[in-house]
Order: C-alpha cells, then sequence, then structure tokens
C-alpha cells in the first residue's frame, strides 16, 4: 500500500472515530455514528413519570439525528426548529448504540425517542411509548408507505420512520478473485457486524429459509451452523474497525452499508460489493413517550421530522437515506443514490428488520423469540 493511500485511510478512520466528514458533505464537522445494531429489548418497568407540559421538549436519539450543529449552520435543525415553533428542547441526551439507548429509556421519561425495529417493539410492549396520530403529522403520507407499515401495530401507528439503511458484503478486490457470500463466510479475514439480527444476514446466506426475521429453530440451527464454521471470524461495532481492517490488510471481506463502502471507496481502497439476490435492512422511526401531559410540542417535533428538510440533513450528516423520498435533493442526493431511493427493483431486495416474534410458525416448526437469537449469538461469540 502506498504512502498516500495509508494517510487516506488514516483520515477516514479519524473521521469515524470523532464524528467527522461525511461523505455528502466533507466541508463542515459532520457525523459518522456507530450504526445502531438494534440488539437490546428494554427491560419491563413502571410507567416514568411524567415530562415537562411547559413548552419544552426532552429528547432521546441517536448521535447526528438531531444536531445543533456547532460550527455549522448548515445542520443546525434544532435550533431552527426552537426558533420556528417555540418549543424548546430542555434534554437532548445522545446515545451511539442500541445498548446505550435501550437503557437510557428506562431511566428517565423522554417526550420523542429514536428506535430500530427490535427496540421499538420492545417499548411498545412495555408500554413506554404510545400510539401517535398520523393526522397530527402534516407530511406523515409523504413518508414511504413500506415503512409507515413496518412502524404499525394492530392499526395503530407507534413511530414516525426517519432514516433507513441496508447492509451488503464488501471485498478488496486487489486481494481476492471475486466475491461470493460463500467465500465471505469461509474466510477468517472477514468482519460481520456484532449483533444476533445477523443470524438473519447468515439465514438468507444458507438459503433455505424464506423469512430470514422468522426462523424455525431448524432454521435457526443451520444459520448458527453457517456461523459457528469459522472461530476466528471479526465481529466489529464500531465502524472504524473496518477502516482499520482494511487499511492494515487484515480484512479482506466486511458487512457494510453503502455509505462505509464509499468511504472506503473514496479513500482509494479498491473495495467492491458482492453481488446478492437479498440483504437485510433496517429503519429507524420517532416515537411518542408514554403518558405526555401536552403532546403540542412533540406533535411540532413529529413533524419537524418528517419534512423533508430535516431529513436531507439527517441523512446527508450520517451516511443514511430518509424515509421521506421528497428529501432526495441537494445534499442528500448522493446518499439517496447509494441507497437507490426510487429504484423499485434495489428497494425490494431488502428485507427490513424486525424483532423475531416467537408466536410465527414456519414450515417445519415454531420460531424461536428474539431472546432465543441473543443467547445463540452471546453463545457464538464466547
Amino acid at each position: 500500500m502506498n504512502r498516500r493511500r495509508t494517510y487516506a485511510l488514516a483520515l477516514a478512520a479519524t473521521a469515524l472515530v470523532t464524528g467527522t466528514a461525511a461523505v455528502t458533505d466533507p466541508a463542515p464537522t459532520a457525523t459518522a455514528r456507530t450504526v445502531p445494531s438494534a440488539t437490546v429489548t428494554p427491560t419491563p418497568t413502571p410507567t416514568p413519570t411524567a415530562t415537562q407540559s411547559d413548552g419544552t421538549l426532552q429528547i432521546l436519539t441517536y448521535r447526528g439525528y438531531a444536531e445543533y450543529g456547532g460550527v455549522s449552520t448548515k445542520v443546525n435543525w434544532v435550533g431552527n426548529f426552537e426558533k420556528e415553533t417555540g418549543c424548546r428542547i430542555a434534554r437532548l441526551d445522545t446515545v451511539q448504540t442500541a445498548e446505550e439507548m435501550a437503557t437510557r429509556v428506562t431511566q428517565r421519561p423522554y417526550d420523542v425517542i429514536t428506535a430500530g425495529p427490535v427496540l421499538a417493539a420492545g417499548l411498545i410492549a412495555a408500554k413506554q411509548v404510545q400510539p401517535i396520530d398520523p393526522a397530527k403529522v402534516s407530511d406523515y403520507k409523504d413518508l414511504t408507505e413500506r415503512f409507515r407499515d413496518m412502524t404499525t401495530v394492530s392499526g395503530k401507528a407507534y413511530g414516525v420512520p426517519y432514516l433507513w439503511a441496508y447492509h451488503e458484503f464488501v471485498y478488496d478486490s486487489a486481494k481476492v478473485r471475486g466475491g461470493g457470500l460463500e467465500q465471505v463466510f469461509a474466510s477468517d479475514r472477514a468482519a460481520l457486524r456484532d449483533t444476533p439480527l445477523t443470524i438473519a444476514e447468515a439465514a438468507l446466506a444458507e438459503g433455505s429459509a424464506k423469512e430470514p426475521y422468522e426462523l424455525s429453530e431448524a432454521e435457526l440451527g443451520k444459520a448458527m451452523a453457517l456461523l459457528e464454521r469459522n472461530k476466528d471470524r471479526a465481529y466489529w461495532k464500531n465502524p472504524v474497525e473496518l477502516v482499520r481492517g482494511f487499511a492494515t490488510g487484515a480484512l479482506d471481506y466486511a458487512q457494510v452499508t453503502p455509505y462505509y463502502r464509499m468511504l472506503l471507496q473514496q479513500t482509494g481502497k479498491p473495495v467492491k460489493a458482492v453481488s446478492t439476490p437479498r440483504t437485510t435492512g433496517w429503519v429507524d422511526s420517532w416515537m411518542l413517550g408514554a403518558n405526555v401531559p401536552d403532546t403540542t410540542c412533540a406533535y411540532r417535533w413529529l413533524n419537524w421530522v418528517t419534512a423533508a428538510g430535516a431529513q436531507r440533513d439527517a441523512a446527508a450528516w450520517v451516511g443514511m437515506a430518509p424515509a421521506n423520498p421528497k428529501a432526495c435533493k441537494g445534499r442528500a442526493r448522493a446518499m439517496c443514490e447509494a441507497y437507490g431511493v426510487g429504484d423499485a427493483k434495489r428497494f425490494d431486495r431488502v428485507v427490513f428488520a424486525a424483532r423475531p416474534p416467537g408466536d410465527c410458525r414456519a414450515e417445519d416448526g415454531e420460531c424461536p423469540d428474539y431472546s432465543v437469537w441473543a443467547e445463540r449469538w452471546a453463545a457464538l461469540l464466547k
């Protein structure tokens, strides 16, 4: 590897560690957060004391999802929200992983919370969130219908879809010839996401399961057998590990999102995506906390983050795709192109994550629930 490329990769690694240099807007200080793994379900707790009702909001979200902007005024959508709505953000707590998120939601009440599919299901079950009235969210119908359906339970909307992404497998084309799923799962120089939901990706690779998030015991066993074939495989939580792995030559393959593939390619690393018929993805949504005494400002926030402008800023800032296709202009255009927003064929091949239910029945038996997936995953990593 030449000196210039090594330096570029080092810069990319630094960017991921410090949260800077988003691909779509390299000039300001942009956040490149760790992708939430959505692996933890909050433990049901007594309903917390209601939040404030004095025109203020208390928000819990992922880093980069709601920003004051700091030195960059381009992404100061929180400050602009306060100016335009008259509501004040009294508390803005940010986390980097779903594990942190699941812990925070049990510690204090929040007016609005961001959650991925597994965590959202846990919040609903624990009654820590309440249904949302779509009629009060002006741009709700602009959100992709598939995402709206995913956040609807028993006919009630529990989330406002915000950002989404999907996975792909990449390989270093300078070191390996071609790339296929069999090679990815066979190699000890590969890195997969450290989350039980990666089992669904293994189920797709194994090929016998029709619904990767509704696996029978036998199908789960086949997916785990594929993962267990290689004890030396790496598992990552922080994407800086990916950059470091390719920079040092320790990795030949990795499970990434298109954003991180683009980041590696922009540093000069010749990574290419493996062609697969289906892949897994996820959607993060805003949810309304339980027992909020006055939802006026909460709904103003939900309206704000549903609009194209805010979703455009967020998508460009964190390297994901907006749930509102009208946001695919300007700064967010590159992310929309990377994820194929508007491309029905690419969109249809994504199997979006859901909490393994445990109450489904596959062709050859009942489905183990998410707790079983988590147990099997923990055993794999020992």
